[in-house]
């Protein structure tokens, strides 16, 4: 429970709102990304880079982080208040999400004091990009059965293999990274490690994806012989499950610890309405339709329901008969409901739907299909939408396998 004032929170709150209106970036003349997940040329990364910086160098982002490697030592909601009003003044992205919420809270927690040192100040800043080496090709959700080796050969670890859906791993300086280093062990959870492993060494190769929205983000990385230090192992050698489940929670909101920022461009039902008020159907506006209203009003509760099963969360009384169900079922609700808020946008335009970014007439440039387009990688990524189903009945409902 913060013990913060409300004079506080209201003072920092309107000191945070004057400086991102004063230093909001304007339109650079290209494409942003609409998450971390689309940074697909160095023109983007460059801008957010630059950004990130100056949101870490204002002292807003990562402001629970230790003072001694980058951050504020405040208290996290500051933090929060930060985020609230960096979505409220709708500033670019901090792109360096997978070191800002996964990496950096896994290495903040448990990482030794030297790998603190190492890595977390440059995660801040966004000079050192982080990439997750967990998914591989020929192997789907199925994160335990990793066949990436990792073998031990003096000073070294060789790796072998490759990963997939690398989020901006040709960009990256360090890969959170899931290997096998026994292949021999009984259990096949128990033959992985855990490494905080360089992306710029001899046999490591990233080849970028392109996507449906004809953009790039995500690379297959591709491991020939590639030597990284032993000192890169985090924990001991069949740990590396224990350490991957850690990290995931993390991913998927159900443990706190990020550094904060926007990971997102956050689109809220009320941008939807407001964007087709004047959009027709036989004669009149669309959204008057019954049975388009009965579609928005099931969004608007699914939505609101999102935000204030957050609030509850962090209400210990509010959540003694399943304990961690919202923050495990959190993304679950989260990125269906935005897909499905995304598709109706679509549906609502009409034959215009079918219009993309650069088709003459498309609706805010093509923004809402670009977007729709885009949902699909939220609802793969920490886990396929069936995997958090499987979880939220496992794990929460405690239903059999």
């Amino acid at each position: 429970m913060s013990t913060v004032s409300e004079q506080d929170k209201q003072d920092f709150r309107r000191e945070v709102a004057a400086w991102l209106r004063a230093n909001k970036p304007a339109d650079p003349g290209f494409l942003l990304p609409q998450s971390f997940m689309e940074v697909g040329n160095e023109q983007q990364l460059e801008f957010l880079r630059e950004w990130q910086h100056k949101v870490w160098n204002a002292g807003y982002l990562g402001m629970a982080w230790p003072r001694q490697y980058g951050g504020q030592g405040l208290d996290p909601v500051f933090q929060s208040i930060a985020d609230q009003e960096m979505r409220r003044a709708a500033v670019p992205i901090c792109f360096n999400v997978i070191g800002l919420g996964w990496a950096g809270p896994l290495i903040n927690d448990i990482g030794t004091e030297e790998e603190k040192a190492r890595y977390l100040k440059g995660i801040l800043t966004g000079e050192d990009i982080w990439c997750q080496g967990f998914s591989e090709p020929d192997h789907g959700s199925d994160l335990g059965n990793a066949q990436t080796r990792a073998l031990r050969d003096g000073d070294d670890y060789v790796i072998n293999g490759t990963k997939i859906w690398t989020t901006m791993g040709n960009f990256a300086k360090y890969m959170i990274l899931l290997a096998r280093t026994n292949p021999a062990a009984e259990r096949k959870y128990d033959g992985l490690s855990f490494f905080l492993a360089p992306m710029q060494v001899p046999g490591i190769d990233p080849r970028p994806i392109r996507k449906l929205t004809g953009e790039y983000g995500f690379t297959e990385t591709f491991f020939t012989d590639a030597r990284i230090p032993a000192s890169c192992l985090m924990g001991a050698e069949g740990q590396g499950w224990k350490i991957a489940m850690k990290t995931l929670q993390y991913e998927r909101g159900a443990e706190a610890g990020a550094a904060g920022g926007l990971a997102f461009v956050r689109i809220v039902i009320d941008d939807m309405i407001a964007e087709l008020a004047d959009v027709e159907r036989d004669g009149a506006p669309v959204l008057q339709d019954p049975a388009v209203r009965d579609q928005l009003v099931q969004l608007i509760m699914e939505e609101k329901a999102v935000v204030l099963g957050d609030r509850r969360a962090g209400i210990g009384p509010l959540t003694t008969d399943y304990p961690f169900s919202l923050p495990l079922s959190n993304k679950l609700r989260f990125t269906e409901s935005t897909r499905r808020m995304r598709q109706l946008a679509i549906n609502l335009q009409g034959a215009d739907g079918g219009l993309y970014v650069g088709d003459a007439g498309a609706r805010q440039g093509g923004f809402w299909q670009r977007a729709y387009l885009n949902s699909f990688s939220a609802t793969i990524g920490g886990g396929t939408s069936q995997v958090q189903a499987n979880i939220i009945a496992e794990h929460i409902l405690g239903l059999p396998k």
